[in-house]
């Protein structure tokens, strides 16, 4: 009886462990659904980035920022034969077990025992994909780990799921991850078009991808295909006649140019613009670029800068806008981004340089909306020295180092004159301009308006061409300043940088900017500097400025038509001067050819005349109206209000600020018929100190062409002297008129001296002209 208790309390012991067992046993395979990972869970956001042009054509990928060539497609986008090849080359049964294949570990262990190594393993795509998900340890506890997620992916996700999840991580050589990226890059299709032939080599690669890696091992690659090709004949998805066709089949992997085939730049900007971890863009990136377009400007670019080896000349941009949409067709920021041996790398699009004298039509608008200058305005083109505190005495002159003298604004802007630029900028106001300046887009011109001076104007601030293009795109518009479009609608990547700092806008006065467009494009008048017959003269309507940056280490050349707007800069990215080459030796001739190629099949439209102004004929010398004598007619525009002003106006006198210009005349058109007293000036006032009369001289200075012996007369008395241009007097008070005669030519001027009393102190600086 005590036996038959103890044999019961034993059985009731054992059916507790059993149960307890089975309870433990149920919770491990029930765990996993209280802990399911899901396809959301293990999505993929660190993508590389497609793109392609304007019209689908491709134009490359980029890596991730973990520098990982990722691509991310649904499994109804790749190919039917890589999906069989993957399965039959990893894991035949897949749709047929769950997370771990019993079957295939009863297997593996049976051979690993009769050949006391391991001879096959017994992984399934389940458990690959846990393994990529959480790389850890090939040990005991490792390999718990790698089962447990694999039993939760196998709870929280379908079969097609885990598929896609899987063909999507797969290593293919080198940084390329996923079948899609591999596609692209080795044979620049999707993987939706693999043939047979591509997917059976595709699939033998993440075996072991450094090992059968397609440029260094191309035999072992081709044996683990064949290896593929079996298993899908096992598997029955094709026949052996199939296989041993296709394995003999050529497949040629392209040279990996890093998966870009053109616009590289353009690429890394674009990508550079957004947080690429907050988009799900799979399919390409649909960028404004027309990829023709682009790869005949990268041509260009490079065969101008072999024409300027000679000359110390490596590098290059150009940019090329859509000016009725705003779309960049074209972006090239080197001559080869691949060249890292020559800083190809550097983008000259986004580059910051100073600009030279391509700022300058930006000023002369200005003066003209707030009435500082007129269309009809005389500017001095003569020598003129800015006293600044703190600095030293700043002389702007041209590169010729030459002066024309009185010139018109169009003459002065068209020939890119310096010293008038400078003065005009001096009625604006540097602040000013600055504001107008950060309006059009210039927002990496951030330093004070002390910090660039009357400079300014000149080029002394830095900006980029990219900048540069969308402000001339601006004047192109007639004062309508819309951003940069890089992408299309459907695309997550803003528009343009401008959209930061400010939106489409209207800047005032529409006829201001089409008189600065009619200047631009007016060829006969930038002949004095550029000649007519210079590559910025295109056989149809357009409108450009060039620049030159200090010691010749840029060149730029923007200019738009009705259609399009083209920005090109050439120079150095290390900052060496280039030897004899201005921007319209440099930069010029790159934008001569893009603008012919863009306009070969059909000719751009003119450009409108200013609205609100009226033409008249004036003497292109005086700037009056045309006399007898007048040897150059033009038409200029003119105000109406200044119509009467033009009526009455027949003569032309230069104010004092041309005395030293004209003194180094030979032959100057002013003085061919008449004399001119240089020194003193008319009503000039001078002080002299008592004590001192007989130390303080006055000079009385002439210039002109002189048909007979100088005669100088003071107060209607004659001076008696031998020097017929020039002679000293001494200070006297009292007031003078000063004649100087020659023949039936004379000239006259009326002065004052006075007693002093204190001498006077200077304070502060002045801004003069050299006397």
């Amino acid at each position: 009886m005590k036996l038959v208790s103890r044999s019961l309390l034993k059985l009731k012991h054992s059916s507790k462990v059993i149960l307890a067992v089975l309870l433990i046993c149920l919770i491990i395979c029930l765990l996993p659904y209280f802990a399911p990972v899901r396809a959301a869970d293990i999505a993929q956001n660190q993508l590389a980035m497609q793109f392609s042009d304007r019209n689908g054509l491709p134009l490359g990928t980029l890596l991730t920022r973990d520098q990982e060539h990722t691509s991310v497609v649904p499994l109804n986008q790749v190919s039917p034969q890589f999906i069989h090849a993957i399965l039959a080359a990893e894991d035949g049964s897949f749709y047929h077990h769950g997370a771990l294949d019993m079957k295939a570990i009863i297997r593996a262990a049976k051979e690993a025992i009769h050949a006391k190594r391991i001879v096959s393993g017994a992984s399934t795509i389940t458990m690959q994909l846990a393994r990529m998900l959480d790389p850890v340890p090939r040990s005991f506890s490792g390999k718990m780990q790698e089962i447990w997620l694999s039993w939760r992916l196998a709870a929280g996700m379908n079969k097609d799921e885990i598929l896609a999840a899987y063909i999507n991580r797969l290593p293919m050589g080198g940084n390329i991850y996923g079948v899609e990226a591999a596609a692209r890059i080795y044979f620049s299709i999707p993987a939706s078009e693999l043939n047979l032939a591509q997917a059976s080599l595709l699939a033998a690669i993440p075996n072991n991808p450094t090992y059968f890696n397609p440029y260094e091992h191309w035999e072992r690659l081709k044996q683990r295909q064949k290896y593929v090709l079996n298993r899908m004949v096992q598997e029955k998805y094709i026949s052996e006649a199939n296989a041993t066709r296709t394995s003999a089949e050529k497949v040629v992997f392209q040279s990996r140019q890093r998966g870009i085939i053109a616009a590289p730049h353009f690429l890394f900007w674009l990508a550079n613009q957004f947080d690429k971890t907050q988009t799900e863009q799979n399919s390409p990136i649909r960028t404004t670029i027309n990829r023709p377009l682009q790869q005949f400007v990268e041509a260009q670019l490079q065969q101008v800068i072999s024409s300027l080896a000679a000359n110390n000349v490596h590098d290059a941009a150009a940019l090329v806008i859509d000016n009725h949409t705003g779309e960049v067709l074209a972006y090239v920021g080197s001559p080869d981004y691949f060249n890292e041996a020559k800083l190809g790398r550097n983008d000259g699009v986004q580059a910051l340089r100073q600009p030279g004298s391509t700022l300058k039509p930006f000023v002369y608008e200005l003066a003209l909306e707030k009435g500082l200058i007129r269309p009809n305005t005389i500017l001095a083109d003569v020598p003129a020295h800015y006293a600044i505190p703190g600095a030293k005495l700043y002389s702007p002159t041209d590169y010729t180092e030459k002066f024309l003298g009185p010139v018109r604004v169009r003459v002065a802007l068209a020939n890119s004159l310096n010293v008038p630029a400078v003065r005009v900028l001096e009625k604006v106001g540097v602040e000013t301009f600055l504001e107008r300046l950060h309006q059009l887009g210039f927002e990496h011109l951030n330093q004070t308006p002390e910090y660039y001076g009357l400079g300014l104007t000149l080029g002394s601030g830095e900006v980029s061409l990219w900048e540069l293009a969308r402000a001339y795109l601006s004047i192109a518009r007639f004062g309508d300043a819309i951003p940069l479009v890089s992408t299309f609608s459907n695309s997550p990547i803003p528009t343009d940088a401008m959209n930061r700092v400010s939106t489409s806008y209207t800047l005032s006065n529409y006829g201001i900017w089409q008189l600065i467009t009619n200047i631009l494009s007016d060829n006969h008048a930038r002949a004095t500097a550029f000649g007519v017959n210079s590559v910025l003269n295109l056989p149809f309507p357009s409108a450009v400025k060039t620049g030159t940056s200090s010691n010749f280490r840029d060149t730029w050349t923007v200019g738009f038509t009705t259609d399009y707007t083209v920005a090109t800069w050439v120079g150095n990215f290390n900052g060496e001067p280039m030897r004899q080459v201005s921007g319209v030796t440099g930069a010029a001739p790159l934008w001569n050819r893009i603008m012919l190629h863009l306009h070969e099949h059909q000719e751009p439209a003119g450009f409108p005349p200013p609205e609100g102004l009226v033409q008249l004929p004036i003497c292109a010398v005086s700037g009056l109206r045309p006399t007898p004598d007048c040897t150059s007619v033009v038409q200029e525009y003119f105000y109406p209000e200044d119509k009467n002003n033009y009526k009455r106006e027949n003569q032309f006198n230069l104010p004092p600020e041309y005395d030293e210009w004209l003194a180094k005349q030979q032959q100057s058109n002013f003085t061919a018929n008449n004399l001119r007293i240089l020194s003193p000036h008319q009503g000039d006032l001078f002080l002299v100190y008592p004590g001192e009369e007989a130390k303080q001289k006055l000079e009385f200075k002439l210039v002109g062409n002189k048909s007979a012996p100088v005669e100088w007369w003071l107060n209607g008395e004659k001076l008696d002297t031998n020097s017929a241009n020039s002679l000293f007097w001494y200070l006297r008070p009292g007031k003078w008129t000063l004649e100087a005669r020659s023949g039936e030519m004379s000239d006259k001027v009326s002065f004052q001296v006075e007693l002093a009393s204190l001498k006077p102190t200077r304070r502060g600086f002045s801004i003069s002209n050299s006397h």
